[in-house]
């Protein structure tokens, strides 16, 4: 059985653009909400318009005075000595860091972000920020103000558009999955970290000055290891909502609230890798 058979058959209706609407109403998903969404379309069931009618309905649901935010990240722009899934061959890295092209808004595409966000990375008017591995793109009248400044050093921190998303005061919906795919997290990772939490170098092509450059720059050592233990923790504070969007489960929470709490459960509860 093919993968969209098993879906159409695991689905007791198909999901389409106004029911996915009311089903992120029900949910808390208003007008004018400032909204960055990390998303499974499989998770959803059988959608009429498949990623296009999520990120349909996504903006329906906030309006024209809402805005949507999706993490856009690009992964294969990074040194290939560090290439995991696939590793590539040693004499292979030489010509990498020589001839990959540069980050580019436009063009670059996502990595194993699924195909909501890369339908939204087409939605015309879209910004998307300028980090070459762990960008995010936003439409709606607050776009520029998430993406802009987004620096290369600790690109999840403080430049960060899910920094910027904190402190608009916006919210998180996890559409389909869990906090283990929830981007502000390593936003808490970041301000919970001890001066002496490790940290590692990575390396992009970059456009400097109009001209391609292999650059480097520091970050800390993200572990998504306890993310799903943190969101089991948050759940208990009753600061989400939890309902059905399609087939799917979906979680809506305001980023000051779990950004807070994540950064205080990790200060308390994380054992980390030092220096």
């Amino acid at each position: 059985m093919s993968r969209e058979s098993e879906v159409i058959t695991g689905t007791a209706r198909p999901a389409t653009v106004g029911t996915l609407v009311a089903d992120l109403r029900v949910l808390g998903v208003d007008a004018g909400m400032v909204l960055m969404v990390h998303s499974s379309l499989s998770r959803l069931g059988w959608v009429a318009g498949g990623a296009r009618a999520v990120v349909v309905a996504l903006l329906d649901a906030v309006g024209p005075e809402g805005t949507v935010m999706m993490p856009t990240h690009s992964s294969e722009l990074s040194d290939p000595a560090a290439w995991q899934h696939p590793p590539v061959p040693e004499h292979w890295w030489k010509p990498i860091r020589d001839e990959m092209p540069a980050y580019d808004p436009a063009l670059t595409p996502t990595s194993h972000m699924g195909s909501i966000v890369e339908c939204f990375r087409h939605v015309p008017g879209l910004r998307r920020s300028s980090h070459p591995t762990v960008s995010a793109a936003a439409v709606g009248p607050d776009a520029f103000r998430l993406t802009e400044g987004h620096g290369l050093a600790h690109g999840l921190g403080e430049s960060s558009p899910q920094a910027r998303l904190y402190d608009l005061d916006g919210h998180i919906l996890l559409l389909g999955v869990t906090h283990a795919n929830n981007t502000s997290l390593h936003l808490a990772e970041r301000r919970a970290a001890p001066p002496d939490a490790a940290t590692t170098t990575n390396s992009s092509p970059v456009l400097v000055d109009g001209r391609r450059e292999w650059v480097t720059y520091p970050d800390l050592v993200d572990d998504a290891g306890d993310f799903d233990q943190i969101g089991e923790a948050f759940a208990l504070t009753g600061l989400q909502r939890s309902g059905q969007v399609g087939a799917g489960s979906a979680l809506l929470m305001r980023s000051r609230d779990i950004v807070d709490f994540a950064t205080a459960w990790l200060s308390t509860n994380r054992n980390w890798p030092r220096q």
